[in-house]
């Protein structure tokens, strides 16, 4: 009976909705991601963009630059609500078990760092040990907890600017030639060490960004124990007054810091609400996903993002061992002393992105999982686990 407790949730269990907001961040990440080694060395004060350059850096910021990370963190904590019931509805110890689910993603995170120094894993492996502590509460409580860090990342933020500590690109700038570099070795350890400078060294992303994640883990949380997604036909006029109401405070925001910079108010420096810009725009554009799919409208498009949705993992790192090909000195070295134009990057992730929406379709055909997701999955149950389809079906008792 434990084994069969432990078989995979039926495709027609998982909430459609989910798999496509999935794939739409895991878009996002691809672009951005794709695009810091365009940013990589740059001198802005040096650098003049051309027009097209122009252009797609704003459509990219506007759309991309922030919203998918905090999407996908959104999702981490809806996911993490789930993994929770579906656990203890099994019989198994959700602490122990997510325990060690986390140490594994944390494994998969350094080695996905050593392919990129951006590497976001490591933040969900470590930061899920912290909801862990708060899996047994309600939607209202992770509402509360989520609203109050909320109202704490401008002030957060603001006291993180005042350091005035380098951080970023001027931490791992020193270390470009290892990145350059036609030795594999030195390549893998820029990404690890960069990680390592990029991420954990810089207060901007140590403190302020993982407020920001957690701020986004509980939000997640409320809406699974709501049960917004599962009921989202019935919650349209809900996703529509989310729609509009972030829409207003997107446009509010931009107007309050224009008329702050205009007139020069100093206010900023002790609470900056930049990033409700970024989680309002989050909102605004994963409501209008809502709606789109509430309406029935672009459904091949979302058929596709759907589909690599549910191999969200496989693709991301997939997407970084590319990129290391493609930017580091192992491979075509199209970054930094060779970079090219600004928009070779975003069609480079994009024709990725296109080809992994074939292979995971094909991919899914024959298997339950992705390959990553399933090691992962064998590694958090510690017991092999069947992911051929045939498999899977012929585990389920007659």
């Amino acid at each position: 009976m434990q084994s069969e407790s432990l078989l995979p949730i039926e495709q027609k269990q998982r909430i459609v909705i989910i798999d496509i907001l999935r794939g739409w961040a895991l878009l996002g990440v691809a672009l951005m991601n794709y695009a810091d080694y365009f940013y990589m060395g740059l001198d802005w004060n040096v650098y003049k963009p051309d027009t097209l350059t122009n252009i797609l850096l704003w459509v990219s910021n506007i759309i991309f630059s922030a919203k998918s990370w905090t999407l996908l963190s959104f999702l981490f904590g809806y996911g993490f609500s789930v993994l929770m019931e579906n656990v203890a509805a099994k019989g198994i110890n959700p602490t122990l078990f997510f325990s060690r689910r986390m140490f594994w993603l944390f494994i998969l995170a350094l080695i996905n760092s050593t392919f990129f120094w951006g590497d976001i894993l490591k933040d969900y492996a470590v930061m899920g040990m912290v909801i862990l502590v708060f899996r047994k509460c309600t939607a209202r409580t992770a509402l509360i907890i989520s609203l109050a860090l909320l109202i704490a990342i401008p002030g957060v933020s603001a006291l993180v600017n005042s350091i005035h500590s380098p951080g970023g690109m001027e931490l791992i700038k020193p270390h470009f030639y290892l990145f350059e570099s036609s030795n594999p070795f030195k390549v893998l350890w820029f990404g690890l060490y960069g990680t390592y400078l990029y991420e954990i060294l810089s207060p901007g992303y140590l403190i302020t960004v993982h407020v920001v994640m957690l701020s986004c883990f509980f939000f997640g949380m409320a809406a699974q124990k709501a049960g917004f997604f599962i009921h989202l036909h019935e919650n349209k006029k809900y996703v529509k007054r989310i729609f509009w109401i972030s829409l207003g405070v997107v446009l509010s925001m931009i107007a309050l810091f224009m008329i702050t910079q205009k007139l020069k108010w100093s206010w900023l420096k002790y609470y900056n609400p930049f990033y409700f810009i970024i989680l309002a725009s989050m909102l605004f554009i994963a409501s209008a996903i809502c709606w789109l799919f509430i309406s029935r409208k672009l459904k091949a498009f979302f058929r596709s993002m759907q589909v690599i949705g549910k191999m969200t993992l496989s693709n991301y790192i997939t997407q970084n061992m590319i990129a290391l090909l493609l930017f580091s000195g192992i491979g075509l070295s199209l970054s930094l002393k060779n970079r090219i134009h600004f928009g070779y990057y975003l069609l480079f992730a994009l024709i990725i992105y296109v080809v992994q929406v074939f292979i995971s379709k094909w991919w899914l055909k024959r298997y339950q999982f992705g390959p990553i997701e399933w090691v992962w999955r064998q590694l958090s149950y510690a017991k092999k686990l069947p992911n051929r389809k045939q498999e899977v079906a012929e585990s389920v008792p007659v």
